[in-house]
């Protein structure tokens, strides 16, 4: 029985070797910091109009930031160089004249995981086409592959706080780094410090009727924001002055339609300032609806850094805020 059994388990590991082509499978895993986008190109292909359209895109500013930050932070290297562990790297757009014209991902070429978007063509002008016509679906792959990468570096070591779960109903993966600085009856704040400021997270809900009206909506998104920041989130001490958080009052916030946690949502991404005091920052929102329980659930992310570039705090925010699950 025992020589049957030891007989029939190499007979597996043999068809399923013959259905793999004898290769193998293993791939290391992919490396890289967050938000880091590894381009692959000719030397003068980069300098020319074809390394202009990348730049274009994929070093664009990020939106809603007080500087200007690119996207990605490219490193751009020419194919010899692509080798070793360079290969490893987590994001990779590769760019090629070639005698194919063609615009396509592939996942896990040389790590894991890993996106690799390959660009060829056979002129610069079909080059410049096809980045053009995928870049917004390369960039939209490589942010949710970050987004990921960045959420499963939260697991090393999470906040074991309950006191979100147990007043909102729902969980969030938040870093340990970061502590709950305020708590109130629809309110939970908490912050980690950084070199030359913090970033800065709240919860909240609101009536599930809320933001009905489309010709009202950002200006009620506004208001909302501004009333609890009037509520909870106190600026300095000024003399004869009060000061809160609000919504910077010269720059209208963006919208857009968005999905978290499975559910319809809005992503609010705009400034905040401190009323009666210099103090300003970016902040994203998002608004989830929550027909379950008859509530829109609101998580804010923020960042106060003066002069400090603020990209990848409001990443991690990001990042932190869709890991968001509802336990009831």
């Amino acid at each position: 029985m025992k020589s049957f059994k030891l007989l029939f388990a190499l007979l597996f590991i043999i068809i399923l070797s013959c259905k793999n082509g004898g290769k193998k499978t293993y791939l290391p895993n992919s490396i890289g910091a967050i938000n880091t986008l590894i381009v692959v190109m000719e030397n003068e292909l980069w300098k020319s109009q074809v390394g202009d359209k990348v730049r274009e895109h994929f070093a664009a500013s990020s939106l809603g930031l007080t500087m200007d930050e690119p996207l990605f932070s490219i490193i751009q290297v020419p194919p010899t160089v692509f080798s070793g562990t360079v290969r490893n790297t987590r994001s990779v757009l590769f760019v090629q004249k070639d005698s194919l014209n063609l615009a396509h991902i592939k996942s896990d070429l040389y790590s894991k995981p890993q996106k690799v978007a390959v660009v060829k063509g056979t002129t610069e002008s079909e080059l410049i086409e096809n980045l053009e016509n995928k870049a917004d679906e390369f960039i939209a792959t490589f942010k949710t592959l970050e987004i990921s990468e960045a959420q499963n570096r939260f697991l090393r070591s999470l906040n074991k706080d309950e006191g979100i779960k147990e007043k909102f109903g729902v969980t969030l993966n938040i870093p340990s780094l970061y502590k709950v600085v305020k708590q109130e009856d629809n309110f939970v704040w908490v912050e980690a410090q950084i070199p030359k400021g913090t970033v800065n997270l709240i919860i909240y809900q609101m009536p599930g009727d809320s933001f009905k009206v489309d010709s009202t909506f950002v200006r009620d998104i506004v208001s909302m924001r501004d009333s609890v920041g009037s509520l909870y989130i106190p600026g300095p001490d000024v003399p004869g002055k009060r000061t809160h958080m609000r919504t910077e009052p010269a720059f209208s916030p963006s919208v857009f339609p968005a999905e978290v946690s499975g559910r319809k949502a809005v992503e609010v991404r705009g400034l905040w300032d401190i009323k009666n005091y210099p103090m300003a920052g970016p902040f994203l929102t998002y608004i989830v609806n929550d027909k379950t329980n008859n509530r829109k659930m609101v998580i804010e992310g923020f960042t106060f850094a003066p002069a400090t570039e603020k990209r990848d705090y409001m990443f991690e925010l990001e990042a932190i805020m869709k890991t968001i699950r509802f336990t009831k």
